[in-house]
């Protein structure tokens, strides 16, 4: 059952990023494209099903999260390529991560590590003004 829009009943930046991301598995299908995929086979191996695929990447293509590529003539076949606008999604992806790991039971084998210098890749909010990374009881939303 599609919910009412909550874009048009909310005027938040979050309610409007939902629209685009906050149905199941398209925030997991953004994650497997970070981590590599980009055919339909590929997104496949999470365990979803044709049909749900289908629909989250078309949606999220329609939304310039993803681009599509013809890669394959006789039959077309094409990937799913994260545009910059799919890509900056990765910070959003993490912090769930590092959320799920801390808040939520069971086995997490995956490492995220920086090609750099090998060290990992944390989730930290820092001030645009200053550089400094604040505690939640130090920050304010305001309206």
């Amino acid at each position: 059952m599609r919910h009412a829009s909550l874009a048009a009943a909310l005027p938040c930046p979050i309610a409007r990023s939902l629209e685009i991301v906050g149905e199941w598995w398209s925030l997991l299908i953004i994650r497997d494209a970070l981590l590599g995929a980009r055919r339909f086979d590929e997104f496949k191996r999470s365990g979803i099903s044709d049909n749900i695929l289908s629909s989250r990447l078309k949606g999220l293509t329609d939304a310039r999260i993803f681009k599509r590529v013809r890669y394959q003539t006789s039959p077309d076949r094409y990937e799913y390529v994260l545009t910059d606008k799919g890509r900056e999604l990765a910070p959003v992806v993490l912090a769930l991560r590092a959320w799920g790991r801390r808040w939520t039971k069971g086995n997490d084998f995956s490492e995220v590590r920086h090609e750099g210098c090998g060290g990992n890749i944390g989730v930290a909010l820092a001030c645009e003004t200053c550089g400094e990374v604040p505690q939640a009881v130090d920050t304010r939303v305001t309206i």
